[in-house]
């Protein structure tokens, strides 16, 4: 059932957000806006060659170009800074390569940096670079993951004797004997192309040191300040208390800015070489080169099931492309996702093996959803493919295997624990607001009469495991950090309430959802509660932004911290009214007298009492102030079923998505109107994947796609409207019932859609289109399977 909206109080309600006034106008504090005395512009030098030893870089006759203040190579530097850190190593024998700042022996990808140059503005910054004088001895580029693995393959790390990162599997059940016994095995090749992430805010990083004290401040476009603090205080040698990060206004993230990057690590370490600040923002080429990509697998899969649609198995082979380094959590990330290969299914057994392996490409690291996508696209696509075997309707094959509601809590065949969902009533809803039995209809009339357009119907019902993560989960799976966040409630003086927060956004709203409890718990007008985040001097305690991790936990911590400061004032309240705590009622921002409402006082009056410390009880302090940590106890699992209709060219292989259903539950929704953006901008970025987005490479190891005249982002025109509702079966992992929803659209949305292209092309034999299913593509694969072209 859809969720009533809430008429009362401010959860529930679709608040319009409180921070985009500020925003829309330009009243901001992007990180390449900000401006100090003495500031200089970094440029960086970047190989323009996928793989090459260097000689001796020389800087000399840059610093005599105008308006160069200093230059360095990476041996001028070497001694300043350690190597830039990875946080998961997933097996005992991965194999993690130093990772440079600037290169000194080896380039490894194309955007490797080399040298950079200081100037007093970035345009001599940049023309200087032209004066840096370096050798580059070609060695054999890496760029086709199967082949790295080949014995005689050239190797981007000859050190290590392998291009092969490690090796992890995992097994449940006994899947030979399931296959031995199965009517129908499948087996299909699904590849994840690359992406990139491409926030309207491309990196920039802005730093300063006081080199008396020693101390630094570090401003950076980031989703993880925090992290971004502990890390870079290694690596530059600086003592953590010493070290400010902040993230000033983000605009977009996307997982790009979830890392730590050799750029933050070069602006402190040469502001402290020179005394004054640096700063460095990226060109949109140079962040397609220098930020971390997403995505990049093989995905091998077989399903063996029975000829009633049932599936009793699965087994997953993956080769996953890490690049040519290991940022923090390159080599996790498809990991991430190796619980959730059986989706919402019931499986008897199943066996799965990832290879991590080095090329001489960007690095690759988290993307919206985070290993999450992968997963989904690859079950959902083999459920239409066991549908299409068996001559039966994909809701029905689904209907057949996945888990019933009756069945939570439910322990998958990987170990998980599903706490609550209904699969069955998103997916009816959806399929009523669809149309899905007319439109079926529709496409059987068009197929009789061998329309030139023919219409395919894609389904996608899928299920993440958001909310990342338990710490305890993080250690035993061999991550260096932990998954608590924290929040803090003070309630001022004046009444108003300042609530500090361990996240930080990059667009998600968090100002206004995090006001909306805030105001509903403490009972003050929404505008008089500020939002504090994203400096590590008055944020201090945080794990950041990432996994749709922000409301499951950071909003339990800001929720669970307003209550202690009520629980703070009640005893100061009872004291005020002359009778016992006990007796004393809060809602609505008053408290009252139990048996005599009229008797009681206002949260604010409390407030105020309180600072003045003139008639306290005894015992109590004036201050009130409560900061709580929340470790999460597990994961949460937002679900839904997403539709898709798209009408296919088969002439011209064009794609056009016509209608698109998405019904999510993500459960309890403090901001239905932020929960809608965030659903249309992830099935946005999931179409742009399945049709659009790829980060193409030559045989050389050229970025092809390096610019956005090659790097194809789809824009307004290329969005179809989309219809979105949601059922709600609250979380009962957590008190709010909250799931998370940041990256539900993309996980539902990339199966859908493909399948929905691959639907209609059955007719012509067609049982897979490689994304992104371009019109090329989707005219090839008509023309490879069927004589006729586009005749059904």
């Amino acid at each position: 059932m859809t969720a009533p909206p809430r008429t009362t109080g401010f959860i529930g309600r679709p608040v319009r957000r409180k921070e985009d006034a500020r925003l829309i106008t330009g009243q901001t504090r992007w990180t390449d806006n900000l401006r100090l005395p003495g500031l200089l512009y970094m440029a960086i030098l970047r190989s323009p060659v996928a793989h090459a030893r260097i000689g001796p870089v020389d800087v000399s006759a840059a610093l005599a170009e105008p308006g160069v203040v200093a230059a360095f190579s990476g041996a001028d530097l070497a001694d300043e800074y350690g190597p830039l850190p990875t946080a998961w190593p997933v097996t005992d024998d991965t194999i993690v390569p130093d990772h440079p700042a600037l290169a000194t022996d080896e380039v490894r990808h194309v955007g490797d940096a080399v040298a950079v140059v200081i100037a007093e503005n970035r345009y001599q910054a940049a023309d200087a670079l032209d004066a840096v004088d370096v050798r580059y001895d070609r060695l054999p580029p890496v760029v086709d993951l199967e082949a790295a693995l080949a014995p005689d393959a050239p190797l981007v790390h000859a050190g290590s004797g392998t291009n092969r990162c490690f090796t992890w599997s995992f097994s449940a059940g006994d899947y030979s004997a399931v296959k031995a016994r199965a009517e129908v095995v499948l087996s299909r090749r699904f590849i994840q192309q690359r992406v990139l992430p491409t926030a309207m805010e491309p990196r920039a990083v802005l730093a300063d040191t006081t080199t008396a004290v020693g101390e630094s401040t570090l401003w950076t476009a980031t989703q993880v300040p925090h992290i971004v603090r502990v890390l870079l205080s290694s690596v530059c040698r600086i003592p953590e208390q010493k070290l400010r990060v902040i993230a000033p206004d983000v605009g977009g993230g996307f997982g790009g800015k979830l890392n730590v990057y050799a750029e933050e690590a070069l602006a402190l370490v040469v502001s402290r070489r020179i005394g004054r600040p640096v700063k460095w923002t990226a060109s949109r080429g140079e962040d397609y080169q220098a930020t971390t990509h997403g995505r990049g697998m093989i995905q091998d899969i077989e399903v063996a099931a029975m000829r009633d649609g049932r599936a009793l198995g699965l087994k997953v082979d993956l080769i996953s492309d890490m690049g040519a380094y290991l940022q923090i959590l390159t080599a996790g990330v498809p990991l991430l996702g190796r619980y959730m290969y059986p989706g919402i299914y019931k499986f008897e057994a199943h066996e799965i093996r990832c290879q991590g392996v080095f090329t001489t490409k960007t690095p690759t690291d988290s993307y919206r959803g985070a290993g999450r996508p992968e997963p989904a696209f690859a079950i959902e696509r083999m459920m239409d493919e066991l549908a299409a075997e068996l001559d039966l309707d994909p809701l029905e094959v689904r209907e057949r295997n996945w888990i019933e509601h009756e069945e939570f809590p439910y322990t998958t065949i990987t170990g998980l624990t599903y706490d609550s969902g209904s699969y069955e009533a998103a997916t009816a809803r959806a399929r009523e607001l669809f149309g899905y039995d007319e439109l079926r209809r529709e496409q059987a009339l068009r197929r009789d009469r061998g329309d030139r357009v023919q219409l395919g119907i894609g389904v996608s019902t899928y299920t993440e495991m958001a909310g990342l993560a338990p710490s305890r989960w993080f250690g035993q799976h061999r991550y260096v950090a932990g998954g608590w966040e924290t929040a803090g409630v003070r309630l001022l003086p004046t009444g108003r309430v300042e609530a500090v927060v361990g996240t930080s956004p990059h667009g998600q709203g968090h100002v206004t959802t995090f006001s909306q409890i805030v105001a509903d718990t403490v009972g003050v007008p929404l505008d008089d509660v500020d939002v504090l985040h994203g400096d590590t001097s008055v944020a201090p305690h945080g794990l950041d932004t990432y996994g749709s991790r922000s409301m499951v936990i950071g909003g339990r911590a800001v929720l669970a911290a307003a209550e202690a400061v009520v629980a703070q004032a009640k005893p100061i309240a009872a004291h005020l009214l002359e009778v016992e705590p006990g007796d004393v009622e809060f809602a609505d921002g008053r408290f009252s007298v139990r048996g005599a409402p009229d008797a009681g006082i206002t949260i604010q009056k409390v407030a105020l009492a309180a600072f003045t410390a003139h008639d306290l009880p005894e015992g109590v302090t004036p201050v009130l102030h409560a900061d709580v940590t929340i470790d999460p106890e597990t994961f949460s699992y937002p679900h839904g079923t997403h539709l898709c209709a798209s009408e296919v060219d088969t002439e011209t292989g064009a794609v056009s998505v016509r209608s698109y259903v998405a019904v999510d539950d993500v459960g309890r929704v403090v901001n239905p109107l932020i929960v809608d953006g965030q659903v249309h901008g992830g099935i946005t970025q999931g179409l742009a994947q399945a049709l659009y987005e790829e980060a193409v490479y030559d045989t050389e190891g050229n970025l092809v796609t390096g610019s956005l005249v090659d790097y194809m982002v789809p824009g307004p025109p290329d969005v179809p409207p989309y219809t979105t509702d949601r059922t709600e079966t609250p979380a009962t992992t957590n008190p709010m019932g909250v799931k998370g929803a940041g990256e539900a659209g993309t996980i539902g949305s990339v199966p859908a859609v493909v399948n929905s292209v691959v639907d209609a092309l059955r007719p012509f034999g067609v049982t897979d289109v490689r994304m992104p299913c371009t019109p090329e593509r989707v005219w090839r694969a008509i023309h490879e399977h069927s004589p006729r072209g586009g005749v059904v």
